[in-house]
């Protein structure tokens, strides 16, 4: 009877406007209990979870950015974008994703197969060639989006994604422009060691190593996987840690870009692939369609770049950050050069 009594003092309208009060404040509400990226949501986006499959079945899991004017009408240009390697969505690519998006483009950022909150078992594998795939993946499911431009998809990928996006579109000639910032060339440095440094006979040792490794995980039911990041931030670096090491460190276990699901490491036997499979050996085939390639001038990986960028072919541009570490480009929005990335994409995907 309460409730009855209360309705009839009410006009309609003013049942109507006090509807849309309640569920817009249940969203907004929602919105925040959920939000769990490691930068805040801008009020200048719309964000959406998804997810789509790849072409191996695995459930791809990404957070869709559009700007907050959109108009589902429209024929938008739209960006996939990657994680740095060991990484999630959470980080640095949805700080990618979300800038882009508040600069016009639909955008999303995406777990890597078997990783973050995506599909797969074993949790924690390591694959070039479906690392690759989730890039086209994510062309796919943008694509057939009713508000996409088919014709204007391009790709992101930083730290070890910009590998993996070079990779795929070097055969998928749908991703028409690709950036990558602070890459590192996953199969080269596995492979070869740190600045090729590996000799044969240590390369040798480990491909013995990983064979046997690969009859304990098959005895054990579960490929070994090293330790990783700690579940919880901490506020200091380890003194045991090599200076690569400690700047990988600050961003994955500290508060600046701590995350629960970012693990680290991958499960031992996925070097076997790497070593197999290298990610940059027709990158002259992406052309004519443009690179941008992005690094930092204090960047440890900088060699990863300036290597890819001498053997990628004409159109190619390479933006070095004054100042800029390896890993300033994952999340210091102001360090890394969104104006410039907004003008290659508006250019190139136009």
């Amino acid at each position: 009877m309460k409730s009855k009594h209360f309705a009839t003092g009410l006009t309609i309208s003013t049942m109507v406007l006090l509807t849309l009060v309640l569920t817009i404040n249940i969203a907004f509400a929602e919105d925040k209990m959920t939000w769990d990226k490691t930068f805040p949501l801008s009020d200048k986006v719309i964000h959406e979870k998804i997810t789509y499959p790849n072409r191996y079945g695995i459930t791809v899991s990404a957070d869709m950015y559009k700007p907050k004017d959109f108009d589902k009408s429209k024929k938008y240009a739209a960006l996939v974008i990657g994680t740095p390697y060991g990484g999630v969505k959470e980080q640095g690519a949805g700080i990618y994703a979300q800038t882009m998006a508040e600069r016009g483009f639909v955008t999303i950022a995406f777990d890597e197969s078997f990783n973050g909150e995506s599909s797969g078992e074993p949790r924690h594998v390591s694959s070039p060639e479906i690392f690759a795939e989730d890039f086209s993946a994510g062309v796919d499911f943008l694509g057939t989006r009713p508000f996409v431009d088919r014709n204007k998809i391009g790709a992101i990928g930083i730290c070890g994604s910009g590998g993996f996006a070079l990779k795929a579109a070097q055969v998928d000639h749908r991703i028409k422009a690709i950036a990558t910032a602070s890459m590192y060339d996953m199969s080269r440095v596995i492979r070869n060691g740190w600045q090729d440094s590996m000799s044969d006979e240590e390369r040798n040792k480990i491909l013995d190593d990983l064979g046997e490794q690969r009859w304990k995980d098959f005895e054990n039911g579960t490929p070994m996987l090293p330790d990783g990041f700690p579940a919880v931030a901490t506020d200091s670096i380890p003194e045991n840690l090599d200076p690569i090491m400690s700047e990988f460190w600050e961003y994955y276990a500290m508060d600046r870009g701590h995350h629960p699901r970012a693990h680290g490491p991958f499960t031992s036997t996925s070097n076997l692939a790497f070593m197999n499979f290298p990610l940059l050996n027709n990158i002259k085939d992406i052309s004519p369609r443009p690179i941008l390639f992005i690094m930092g001038e204090n960047a440890h990986s900088r060699y990863f770049t300036e290597d890819a960028y001498k053997m990628a072919a004409e159109p190619k541009e390479l933006i070095i950050v004054s100042g800029a570490r390896h890993i300033d480009l994952y999340d210091r929005k102001d360090m890394i050069p969104f104006d410039k990335m907004e003008e290659f994409f508006s250019k190139t995907l136009k």
